[in-house]
C-alpha cells in the first residue's frame, strides 16, 4: 500500500522528517518497506528557462535542421540547432541550457551538452512538451505566450509542481482501519500523542450540506443482512472534465491514473478516508429508483471492462427500478450506468456491505478491486455518511454540482462497537512487564477506545466498529503493546522449560522421526497447496467459494503435486528426484473423509554419478527399501499383495492385519505424460493414521545385546518364475522355530543352465539362541523344516 507524505499531512500536522515517520509507523505495525520520491514532472523542470528566439536560419548541411540564436536572459546569446518544424524567429520558448538533465518516458535520461551538430555549435535545446514531461505532445516545440512568460525566468516558476515522498507499507490483512491515509494518520497520532511528540490530528466529521430543492429518487434495500447501511445522494448540473492538477498529483503519487473529476473524487475519498464510493449516471437509472439485492441466476451483466458476466444469483447487486443490474456491489460497476463526459446528474453511493457477500461475488467473477479489497475486510460503518458528505463538497467545488433533496439513507439497526473486559493482570502476564494502568488508559484513549467503567483489576471498554480485528481481550493487549512499544519489552535473560517425554500417542513424533530418516537418505521435503484442479471429479471435494478455477477442489492424492515438483526440477536440469511430503488428502463418499499421508517420489539417479558408481538409476526396489526402513520402526509384520491402481503401471500394497499401511509402485505413463515428465518415476504413500495406531499398540521393550553369535545358513532354491520372494519370505516367517531371526534374499538368477520357466533364488537365514551357542542338531532341524516347507508349498528344488 502506498501512502503519500503530503496527503498524510492533510490529516496530521507534524514537523517530523519522513525517515522518522517511517520508523514510527514500522514500530506500530505498519511496516514501511521503502520511501520513494515522487515528482509530478520528472526532474521538476530544473535547468529549463524561458528564452526568446532572435534569429532562425536554415542549416547549411541538413534540410530538416534550423540554426537559431536564443536570448535566455543571462547576457549571453546561445546558438541552438533545432529540428522542430514549427520553430521561428520571435517565438518565446522553454530552453534547456547546458547541464540540464532531460528525462524520457521510459525512465532514461540524458544531459544537455554543448556539441557540434553537422558542423554547427549547439549550446542547449528548445523543448517540446513531451520532452519536459508536461504532456505527450511532440508535434513541435512548445510556444509560450510572451505576455505571460518573462525571458530569463525559471520555467518551473509558472507551474504548480508537486514533490512528494511515498511510503510503501507492507500492510497485514487484519489492519482494515489503516487502508487509507486517514487511518494511517490516526494510528501515527496514537503513537505520537503517547510519546510526547507534537502532532495535530482532528477527527473527521461530516461536512454541512447545501441542499437545493427535492428529488424523486428513491432507494430500496431488499435484505439488510446483505447491506446493513446504504446512503445515496443526487447531484445535478455536474460538469465532467479533467481534474485539477493537485488532485491528479495526489492520485499519481500513489500509482493511480486520473480519469475524470467525478471518478477521481471517488478515488480520492477511497484512498484518503478508506470508504469506497460509486457514482452512477442518474439519467440512466430507470424509474429513478436504486435497489440493493440480488438478481436471478443466469442474468447477463456487462461490467466497466466490457466483459459480459453471468450472475450466479448470490452476488449483492445494485439495480435500477426495473431490476436491471447496474453494479456488483462493492466490487465493480456496470458499463451502461457509469459516468461519462455527457453525464449531468449523478447518484452517489456510500454503503457498508456484508464482507462475506462482497468476497463471494468478487471471487466468483475473479475480480479484485480497491473497493472489494476493503469491503471484504470490513470498512468503518460510521465513515459512510462522513465520506459521502466530503465527496459531495468536493464535487460542488470541482465539478460545479448541486445536491438536490436530502440524503437517502437505509440504516435500520446501528452497528455496535465491540464490548470487551480488559484485565490488568492479563496484560502483565502476556507482555511480561507491568504497565501503569493510567498509561494503559492513555493508550486506549489515543486509539479511540472508550473506557466505559473501571472494575476490580480491569476495565470495561468499547472498541470502535472500524477495528474489525479487535474483538477479544488479547487483541486489545496487542494494541496496547503496539503503541507502548515492542522495543520497551525486555527479552528474558534465561529461558526455563521442563523436557517432556513424547508418548507413543504423539503422531508428530512419528512424522518427525520418519522425516529425519528420509532427510538422512538424501530426500528433500516439499509442501504443496491442498487446493488444486482435478480432471475426474469422482469423490472430489469441491469448494463452495474457490479462489479460482485452478484451486476449486481439495486434492485427492499427493502424487500430482509431487509430479509438478519433479517436472519443475527436471526442466531446470535437476533430474535426480528424491522428494517426500507430509500432507492430507480429501474424499467425498457417503461423508467427507480426510486422511494424512507420507508420500515419497523418486526418479533419476539414486546417488550422484561418480567413477566408482557411474550408474545408479533408481528403481522400484530402491523405493521399497526406503519404505521398509520406515515401517521397520513399527512393531508389526507387514504382508505384500499386488495392487490395481490407475495411478501405477505396477504396484504393490503393504498390509498389516488386513489394513492397508502403504502403497507403492511405478507411476503410470499417462500421469507422467500429463505432467510432461519423460523419465520413470516411482511413488509410495504411507497411511500415517494407520501406522500410528500400530505404533501405539506396544511399548518399547529394551533387552541386552546377545552374548552369543548368530549363525548364517544359505539355500539356493530352483522355483517357478511366477513365485515371488514375498511368498517365500512369508512361508519362512511362519516357521515355528524361535531361533530364526532374519531372512534375506541376496541373489536372483534367470538364464542359461536353468530349465525353462524356472529361476533361482539364493536366500540367507540367520539363527540365534540367546541363551547358549547353537548346536548343529538345532541348526539342522530348522533348515530341514524350511526346506520341507519350500518343497511342499512351492515344489522348490535345492541347487548345489
Amino acid at each position: 500500500m502506498k501512502i503519500s507524505n503530503n496527503w498524510l499531512k492533510e490529516y496530521i500536522n507534524t514537523d517530523l522528517k519522513s525517515e522518522k515517520i517511517g520508523e514510527y509507523l514500522t514500530d506500530i505495525g505498519l511496516e514501511v518497506e521503502g520511501i520513494d520520491p515522487f515528482e509530478s514532472v520528472k526532474g521538476s523542470l530544473e535547468g529549463i528557462v524561458v528564452g526568446k528566439i532572435l534569429t532562425c536560419e536554415q542549416h547549411s548541411n541538413a534540410d530538416k535542421l534550423k540554426v537559431t540564436t536564443v536570448d535566455v536572459g543571462s547576457g549571453k546569446i546561445l546558438n541552438i540547432v533545432c529540428g522542430a518544424p514549427n520553430v521561428a524567429a520571435g517565438q518565446t520558448v522553454p530552453v534547456a541550457v547546458v547541464g540540464t538533465k532531460i528525462y524520457g518516458k521510459d525512465g532514461s535520461s540524458f544531459d544537455i551538452k554543448e556539441a557540434k551538430i553537422r558542423g554547427e555549435v549547439s549550446q542547449g535545446m528548445i523543448c517540446a512538451e513531451d520532452e519536459m514531461g508536461l504532456s505527450d505532445d511532440h508535434g513541435g516545440i512548445m510556444i509560450l505566450d510572451e505576455t505571460k512568460f518573462e525571458v530569463g525566468k525559471n520555467f518551473a516558476d509558472y507551474f504548480e509542481l508537486t514533490n512528494d515522498l511515498v511510503y510503501e507499507i507492507g500492510l497485514t490483512p487484519n489492519r482494515t482501519d489503516a487502508m487509507a491515509h486517514y487511518g494511517v494518520a490516526r494510528d501515527l497520532n496514537a503513537y505520537l500523542s503517547t510519546h510526547q511528540n507534537d502532532s495535530n490530528f482532528e477527527k473527521l466529521v461530516s461536512k454541512p450540506l447545501n441542499i437545493e430543492g427535492t428529488t424523486d429518487f428513491q432507494i430500496e434495500v431488499e435484505d439488510s443482512e446483505l447491506c446493513p447501511r446504504y446512503i445515496g445522494a443526487v447531484i445535478e448540473n455536474v460538469k465532467v472534465k479533467a481534474s485539477p492538477d493537485w488532485l491528479k498529483n495526489r492520485l499519481k503519487a500513489i500509482g493511480l491514473s486520473p480519469i475524470n473529476n467525478i471518478v477521481d473524487i471517488t478515488n480520492y475519498i477511497l484512498h484518503g478516508l478508506g470508504q469506497p464510493l460509486h457514482a452512477f449516471d442518474g439519467d440512466k437509472i430507470a424509474g429513478k429508483k436504486v435497489k440493493v439485492g440480488v438478481n436471478e441466476k443466469g442474468t447477463k451483466f456487462t461490467t466497466l471492462d466490457g466483459v459480459e458476466r453471468t450472475l450466479n444469483g448470490t452476488e449483492i447487486m445494485i439495480k435500477d427500478g426495473e431490476n436491471n443490474p447496474m453494479c456488483i456491489a462493492g466490487v465493480f460497476g456496470g458499463q451502461n450506468s457509469g459516468v461519462s463526459e455527457n453525464t449531468k446528474t449523478i447518484f452517489l453511493e456510500s454503503a457498508y456491505f456484508n464482507p462475506v457477500g462482497v468476497r463471494k461475488g468478487a471471487k466468483f467473477h475473479s475480480l479484485n478491486t480497491d473497493a472489494s479489497f476493503r469491503f471484504e475486510r470490513g470498512v468503518d460503518p460510521n465513515m459512510t455518511r462522513t465520506a459521502l458528505t466530503h465527496a459531495i463538497a468536493m464535487i460542488a467545488e470541482i465539478a460545479g454540482g448541486k445536491m438536490v433533496g436530502e440524503l437517502l439513507e437505509h440504516y435500520p439497526a446501528k452497528i455496535e462497537d465491540h464490548y470487551i473486559i480488559l484485565r490488568f493482570s492479563k496484560v502483565e502476564q502476556i507482555l511480561g512487564t507491568k504497565i501503569h494502568k493510567e498509561k494503559i488508559k492513555e493508550i486506549l484513549k489515543s486509539l479511540e477506545i472508550t473506557v466505559l467503567n473501571e472494575i476490580q483489576n480491569g476495565l470495561e471498554i468499547s472498541v470502535p466498529a472500524y477495528r474489525a480485528d479487535v474483538t477479544r481481550e488479547i487483541d486489545v493487549i496487542e494494541e496496547i503493546l503496539r503503541i507502548y512499544g515492542y522495543n520497551k519489552i525486555d527479552s528474558p535473560q534465561k529461558i526455563s522449560f521442563t523436557p517432556v517425554k513424547l508418548s507413543f500417542d504423539d503422531q508428530d513424533a512419528l512424522e518427525n522421526s520418519w522425516a529425519r530418516t528420509l532427510q538422512s537418505n538424501g530426500f528433500n521435503e516439499v509442501m504443496n497447496n491442498s487446493l488444486t484442479s482435478v480432471k475426474d471429479e469422482t469423490e472430489a471435494v469441491r469448494l463452495l467459494n474457490p479462489l479460482s478455477g485452478d484451486l476449486a477442489f481439495m486434492r485427492k492424492s499427493l502424487l500430482e503435486g509431487l509430479l509438478e515438483n519433479a517436472d519443475y526440477n527436471i526442466k531446470r536440469k535437476n533430474q535426480n528426484i528424491k522428494f517426500f511430503e507430509l500432507g492430507k488428502i480429501y474424499h467425498k463418499k457417503q461423508t467427507y473423509l480426510e486422511r494424512k499421508q507420507l508420500a515419497i517420489l523418486v526418479s533419476g539417479r539414486d546417488e550422484a554419478e561418480n567413477w566408482l558408481q557411474p550408474k545408479s538409476v533408481t528403481d522400484f526396489y530402491r523405493l521399497k527399501s526406503y519404505v521398509k526402513v520406515l515401517l521397520d520402526s513399527l512393531p508389526v509384520s507387514v504382508e505384500e499383495k499386488y495392487l490395481e491402481d490407475s495411478r501405477f503401471s505396477d504396484a504393490i500394497e503393504l498390509t498389516v492385519n488386513g489394513k492397508t499401511v502403504a502403497r507403492l509402485g511405478k507411476v503410470a505413463p499417462q500421469l507422467l505424460k500429463d505432467a510432461d515428465i519423460e523419465q520413470e518415476c516411482f511413488y509410495a504413500e504411507i497411511e500415517l493414521e494407520v501406522a500410528q495406531r500400530f505404533r501405539t499398540t506396544e511399548n518399547v521393550k529394551f533387552k541386552d545385546i546377545p552374548k552369543f553369535n548368530k549363525t548364517r545358513k544359505d539355500l539356493a532354491l530352483l522355483i517357478d518364475k511366477n513365485i515371488t520372494y514375498a511368498e517365500l519370505y512369508k512361508a519362512a516367517r511362519s516357521n515355528p522355530s524361535k531361533y530364526l531371526k532374519n531372512i534375506n534374499l541376496f541373489d536372483v538368477y534367470e538364464g542359461k543352465n536353468l530349465p525353462e520357466g524356472k529361476k533361482s533364488y539364493a536366500m540367507s537365514f540367520e539363527l540365534l539362541n540367546e541363551e547358549k551357542t547353537l548346536e548343529d542338531k538345532d541348526i539342522t532341524e530348522v533348515m530341514n523344516s524350511l526346506i520341507k516347507t519350500f518343497q511342499k508349498e512351492f515344489s522348490a528344488e535345492l541347487r548345489s
